[in-house]
């Protein structure tokens, strides 16, 4: 595989570990990837419901299990590629973006939200000359139009790759329902959209501005594939949920290894938005109509009414990562059916390098037939 090159941060495989939350990626996989030459990310989101053990309220826990995520990743790869994926929307980003900076991480991703406005918590310096790279994540060309166009009139400047979640994405997915479960572009069309957008700016600034795609990218053909397509890097969540190194509980990821197909389901999530989940007990009665018991720690979404909705999605996340699945539910890619057991993250790498190979045999021999012919 060609290596991903974000500005002056040089990545040894275009591999970027999907952040996934509550807990499910911290320092534990973020390292082991960071270790095998991908990019590892710690997932910021909710981090003090897991860090109940710190001392203060949530919003406090979520600001100190951060910097300690952090400093952990660090520990187990001094040298390797550490980021995170922190969430526009929750209500606590601007203080987590002033940690990632002040932490110096390699590489920030910005999802649930548009960032087309500088961070309260930093200076305009800080913001403009950070060596942090700052890659936002969109769901269509639109998206990287108006931030790519927010940037440029406002700073002077544009962000440093971005990345693409298509509608096989895990989690809260950036589509309405309706596109998820109907007819919706596909990750090449938006891929191909968005390379036309930001054209323009690359050579307005004469960068180079890396597409990382996402979302149903699972082994080393889809890799070859999409990046056959134009992709400089691939973000893959799920493929690294059922490792060894991946900070869920063990339950968490045999609900992985259990689930078929069909098990894979798009839910309603209370904040308004749609989710690819992994169908279970929980989800079954909350779609039969069950209101469970939500006590709101802190209000960890700006979008989200607690005294409205029927259970609390941050606690329900948090308690499946931890392993108790009575009371919550994993959030899952597409092909989470596709896992059957408990690998570390350096076979997982071995198998995605060895695949990718076979793809790229597979296709010179193709090319040679039809020359012959």
């Amino acid at each position: 595989m060609k290596t991903l090159q974000i500005g002056d941060l040089k990545v040894k495989y275009p591999i970027v570990q999907g952040g996934m939350g509550v807990g499910v990626s911290l320092s534990g996989l973020a390292g082991a990837v960071a270790n095998q030459g991908g990019i590892g990310v710690i997932s910021a989101v909710a981090i003090g419901l897991i860090h109940n053990e710190l001392e203060g309220n949530v919003k406090k826990r979520n600001r100190e299990g951060f910097r300690l995520e952090i400093r952990k990743a660090r520990e187990i790869s001094p040298n390797g590629v550490i980021g995170a994926n922190i969430m526009l929307a929750v209500t606590d980003f601007d203080a987590l973006f002033k940690i990632a900076l002040d932490e110096k991480l390699d590489i920030v991703f910005i999802g649930a939200g548009l960032l087309i406005k500088k961070p309260e918590s930093v200076t305009l310096d800080e913001f403009l000359n950070t060596k942090t790279k700052i890659v936002p994540k969109i769901s269509s060309a639109r998206a990287a139009n108006l931030i790519f166009k927010s940037w440029d009139e406002k700073f002077n400047r544009i962000p440093d790759a971005v990345v693409i979640e298509g509608v096989k994405a895990g989690g809260h997915l950036g589509f309405k329902k309706n596109q998820v479960v109907g007819k919706h572009e596909t990750l090449e069309e938006i891929l191909e959209g968005t390379k036309e957008i930001i054209k323009p700016y690359e050579e307005k600034y004469n960068i180079k501005v890396p597409i990382i795609v996402g979302g149903g990218i699972y082994d080393g053909y889809d890799i070859y594939n999409i990046m056959q397509k134009g992709a400089d890097g691939v973000k893959m969540g799920t493929r690294f949920v059922t490792t060894e190194e991946c900070d869920a509980d063990i339950a968490f990821k045999i609900q992985y290894i259990k689930a078929k197909e069909e098990d894979v389901t798009i839910i309603d999530s209370p904040v308004g938005l749609p989710g690819r989940a992994i169908e279970n007990d929980f989800i079954r009665e909350v779609r039969a109509g069950v209101k469970k018991p939500v006590n709101c720690k802190y209000k960890c979404l700006k979008t989200c009414d607690y005294t409205k909705v029927s259970y609390c999605i941050a606690e329900a996340l948090c308690n499946a990562a931890i392993g108790d699945l009575k009371n919550g539910f994993a959030f899952t890619g597409s092909n989470a059916f596709l896992a059957d057991k408990i690998e570390t993250v350096p076979e997982i790498f071995e198998k995605l390098k060895s695949e990718y190979q076979l793809s790229q045999k597979i296709i010179k021999k193709s090319k040679k037939e039809l020359i012959v012919k």
